[in-house]
């Protein structure tokens, strides 16, 4: 596509050019071709900006008549790709914007939107008072103690290992009687750095023996981010069963764990550039330790730049402290590991958990497990894998798990249907049809919007608590974010169960609240998604 734009460019400008030079007048100076033009002739390597001599023009003209080094099949008489309209292109003509605009300033409630919209977030323009006023954080059930300091990823796309530490630190604060306490999340996020950097290494090695080209829409995908900051349940689980737990204080937070962007640069930019190196190398057909030694020395240099950035953590550490009773405390020197291994696992263990999701797409089947190509952070470590279930069982799910008092990590798309600073998801808390006449984000099904690009888990947080109708029902619950104090109630959002339905894609729970019948399902081969699908989206 950037060719052929390169070379429609091209023959316009050559031929105003040339019609200016049988005219024996000036070409016209439009801004296309002093902004635009010239810089993509340049790209061309056709003919420079400081010349218009008559070599260049007949170096252009050359494309015009289809030959030569800028020959386009595309081409005929003349005529390039695009530059004759199709007639089942519908183009918008002046009678058209007159009748629309004569149509906008008919309508009296247009000038009020308008002015109002023009001064105000047209987001909060659309609020529904209604449900602002009947919103409350009360429920039927709740976890014994929400947990303490209200975190927040600031800008990182952390939250998938926030949300994780703040369900493992509810039954640790429990019982070690803490009052207040937060994992390390920079602990983890060095490590998911180090590991993430090392499985994109190797997935493009994988990709190259199975005959990917480095244009394909694979090799594309994967080098477009190569190192997020977003993840899933199963990563985490990696992390934390190779790598352990590590209290905050022992491993604090860093400039880039807070603002990720710069050293993401970094990053990126260099995995981009061993990719290519990998890449040349395998068409040379090196023996597997080669590929190794290449990509140790890849990681290296990688590994500075993590230490650099965030630090790097101690291999033992020392945690003291005080309890609610203000008795002193000490664990260690102790490694990380074990650490997890005996003070958090016998309260939580990460391996008890499993993952359900719900795609209700027609090319995916409820009780099938799925896996996504390319997806993971940890070479050798366990695949992601997802449970398909209607979404009613998740919210059953969710519903049991908190009335045995134990909080659900859940994925979801947040920012549809969402009053960020009244904290509240609910598909009534916009009225855009009032204010647009128009209606968003529900007006066609859950699965149309996924395979539509309109919808996928983008975010992950924690619920807390629940409200239930006579029937059990979930009708309302309490999530715990990890965006700071000032959003919601104290970092804490309402979600209503029919937003959970429209919004919600992921829970994951302990396996022994999940029937049977649902949990042989994770006995079958799991089915293979394109690494592009959006149940492959990663939380941020």
């Amino acid at each position: 596509m950037y060719k052929q734009y390169n070379k429609f460019v091209v023959y316009r400008l050559a031929r105003a050019m040339k019609l200016s030079q049988m005219a024996n007048v000036p070409a016209p100076a439009t801004a296309a071709t002093c902004a635009g033009a010239t810089q993509t002739i340049e790209t061309a390597g056709l003919f420079s900006t400081s010349t218009t001599s008559s070599t260049n023009i007949l170096a252009a003209n050359d494309i015009i008549q289809g030959g030569g080094n800028g020959s386009n099949n595309n081409a005929s008489d003349g005529k390039m790709f695009g530059s004759k309209d199709d007639g089942n292109q519908s183009a918008i003509t002046p009678d058209l914007l007159s009748k629309w605009r004569e149509n906008f300033y008919s309508e009296p409630k247009n000038l009020l939107a308008q002015n109002v919209c023009s001064r105000v977030d047209p987001f909060d323009v659309c609020l529904s008072r209604k449900t602002l006023e009947t919103t409350n954080h009360v429920f039927n059930y709740k976890v014994e103690t929400e947990g303490k300091p209200v975190t927040n990823q600031r800008s990182s796309g952390r939250c998938w290992l926030f949300a994780a530490l703040n369900c493992i630190r509810l039954p640790f604060m429990k019982n070690y009687n803490l009052d207040e306490f937060e994992f390390s999340q920079a602990f983890l996020f060095y490590w998911d750095k180090i590991e993430r950097c090392n499985y994109f290494l190797n997935n493009i090695v994988k990709t190259a023996k199975r005959g990917e080209k480095v244009d394909g829409r694979l090799v594309s995908f994967l080098l477009l981010d190569p190192t997020s900051d977003g993840g899933q349940w199963h990563m985490l689980v990696n992390l934390i069963t190779k790598h352990g737990l590590m209290p905050k204080k022992c491993f604090p937070e860093s400039f880039s764990c807070e603002s990720s962007i710069r050293m993401n640069a970094i990053l990126k930019s260099k995995l981009r550039e061993y990719a290519r190196h990998l890449r040349v190398l395998l068409e040379k057909q090196p023996s597997d330790e080669e590929i190794t030694c290449k990509i140790q020395e890849q990681m290296s240099e990688i590994y500075k730049v993590v230490g650099i950035c965030l630090g790097i953590p101690s291999e033992t550490f020392t945690w003291e402290y005080y309890d609610k009773s203000k008795n002193y405390q000490s664990i260690g020197p102790i490694s990380s590991l074990e650490f997890y291994e005996r003070y958090v696992k016998p309260h939580f263990n990460v391996e008890d958990k499993v993952c359900l999701v719900t795609d209700p797409r027609p090319t995916s089947s409820y009780d099938q497990v799925y896996t996504v190509d390319c997806l993971g952070n940890v070479v050798g470590g366990r695949p992601v894998l997802y449970n398909n279930q209607n979404v009613d069982l998740l919210l059953a799910m969710v519903t049991k798990s908190l009335k045995a008092g134990e909080a659900v990590w859940f994925g979801c798309e947040v920012s549809k249907r969402f009053a960020s600073k009244q904290g509240i998801e609910d598909v009534d808390v916009h009225d855009f049809k009032l204010v647009f006449d128009i209606d968003i984000q529900t007006t066609f099904s859950k699965a149309d919007r996924l395979i539509y690009g309109e919808s996928a888990m983008t975010h992950a947080m924690v619920f807390t608590a629940v409200s239930v109708d006579k029937n059990g029902v979930a009708q309302k619950l309490r999530v715990e974010n990890s965006w700071g104090e000032d959003r919601g109630e104290k970092g804490y959002l309402v979600m209503c169960a029919d937003w959970f339905r429209e919004f919600g894609f992921e829970v994951v729970v302990d396996k022994k609240y999940v029937p049977e019948d649902v949990m042989r399902v994770f006995d079958m081969d799991p089915i293979v998604l394109p690494a592009w699908d959006p149940m492959g989206t990663l939380a941020q």
